[in-house]
């Protein structure tokens, strides 16, 4: 090893010594520093089992019409051996993993190569260069936001194939979808793996850096607050944005052609789901320089969590309901149709309503007006690792006076929507909102350990003004 490069490394386990020896009073706040047994147990488990669990599912539908009691029955009643399923399940083939790698690459491309334009003629729109929050060691990051610009290319580029090129079917994805599994299962620990002898070895800025001492915890959890390479390429956000959530609707369109191929038809709760998934999928990438501010990139190392699960367990488990209806097509009655489109889209709007009063408090400083007034708030301070203060509000005026987390509980509303779609002879579909409605309050409660930790006293203060995390009187 070279001389410079071993004082480089002496430096940083220095300065991680340093880090880890730090009173939570100087600045402590993010991911946690110290494993409890829980904490453990938990990332043990959820290692083990949830690339299980989304295998378990998928195969369900592929070789049990999506039932999910089908595949144990028959392991417990010796109709069917492990081997028997695992023998009938698609290996990788290098059609997939021909499919993959043009797909990754191509969105690489987008994300690395074509700077944004869209902000130049879509009025409202933010994109192009943009500074995202101030990381734990007040560093203040600069992103190149282009994901909306990316998702309408690769749309053009699909329907453009689906109605004259015809290059490739419609249904390819369907088509490949357990081999593709493999795929993104690779992509997702490798780029995991990655992260982590990255942030040991050369990571991006070490004081960014967080080691518990625990293997495991760290993979999971991550080291690096940001891993790059290069000036642009943000771990975070590419695979928080892209390959995952672009594919999401070409997924539920791929699952739609396979449908009517199926089916002869494209039934009311398929389009449903287009529509409104759709919605959802469309708002992030209009609001990404929004997002830079959000729980994901503000406070969540990047490691198996984020790189594992944004490359498998998003498009995989959150495209459910599509993938439903493609083996049991449903064509709802008007009543329930038009309840289910009512029901989203109001869960729509209270998610999008409730982001936009705190993105406006905080682009004025609070000089603005929510439903007509000036906005109440918490006067509230914080210091960085570096031991720099840093002054904040917190606002309790609007749907944030209702509950701490209210966008949450339109996020909720539209994902029960999603799975009302799909009618209720099966409770397959019904695993999104179950899963959301853990992963928020999850989210919660770790946002909330957070800020306490972050904001001390003043985050008392914030909580007795606004008592409710999700639903106003009762939780």
């Amino acid at each position: 090893m070279a001389p410079h490069q071993e004082k480089k490394l002496a430096e940083e386990r220095k300065y991680h010594n340093m880090q880890n020896g730090t009173k939570a009073s100087q600045g402590q706040w993010g991911r946690a520093w110290e494993v409890d047994w829980f904490s453990l147990a938990s990332i043990l488990f959820l290692l083990m089992f949830a690339p299980l669990i989304v295998y378990y599912f998928i195969m369900s539908c592929a070789q049990y019409q999506c039932s999910l009691t089908a595949p144990l029955l028959d392991l417990l009643t010796g109709n069917k051996h492990l081997a028997d399923i695992w023998n009938r399940t698609p290996m990788l083939t290098y059609r997939a993993a021909g499919i993959y790698s043009l797909w990754v690459t191509f969105q690489v491309f987008l994300y690395m190569s074509i700077p944004d334009f869209c902000h130049k003629f879509l009025p409202g729109y933010v994109g192009g260069v943009q500074e995202g929050a101030v990381t734990p060691a007040g560093v203040v990051n600069k992103y190149q936001i282009n994901g909306l610009q990316a998702w309408i290319i690769t749309h053009v580029l699909w329907f453009a194939n689906a109605s004259f090129l015809h290059f490739f079917s419609p249904t390819i994805i369907f088509d490949n979808w357990i081999p593709l599994l493999w795929c993104a299962n690779i992509l997702g620990y490798a780029v995991s793996t990655f992260a982590m002898i990255k942030g040991y070895f050369f990571p991006t800025n070490a004081k960014d850096c967080k080691f518990t001492g625990n293997f495991f915890y760290d993979y999971m959890m991550g080291i690096e607050f940001n891993p790059r390479i290069g000036k642009w390429f943000d771990f975070k956000l590419f695979f928080n944005g892209r390959p995952g959530i672009v594919a999401w609707t070409l997924i539920n369109l791929s699952f739609a052609a396979k449908q009517r191929e199926l089916h002869g038809e494209v039934t009311n709760s398929m389009i449903l789901v287009n529509i409104l998934q759709g919605i959802y999928v469309l708002d992030f990438f209009w609001n990404e320089a929004w997002y830079l501010k959000t729980i994901d990139i503000c406070h969540d190392h990047f490691g198996w969590y984020l790189g594992w699960g944004d490359c498998v367990w998003l498009p995989y488990l959150y495209t459910l309901q599509g993938l439903y209806l493609v083996y049991h097509p449903v064509q709802l009655c008007t009543a329930h149709a038009l309840g289910v489109l009512v029901l989203g889209l109001l869960g729509y709007y209270i998610f999008r309503a409730t982001n936009h009063q705190k993105d406006l408090f905080r682009r004025t400083n609070g000089h603005c007006r929510i439903w007509g007034r000036r906005p109440e708030y918490i006067e509230c301070s914080y210091t960085s690792v570096d031991g720099t203060r840093y002054h904040s509000k917190l606002l309790t005026s609007g749907f944030w006076g209702w509950a701490r987390h209210f966008n949450y509980t339109g996020d909720l509303m539209g994902s029960l929507a999603y799975c009302l779609a799909c009618g209720f002879e099966h409770i397959l579909p019904y695993f999104y909102i179950t899963y959301m409605a853990i992963l928020l309050t999850h989210r919660c409660l770790r946002d909330e350990h957070r800020c306490s930790s972050k904001y001390g006293k003043d985050w008392e203060r914030y909580t007795a003004a606004v008592p409710y995390r999700l639903l106003p009187g009762v939780f």
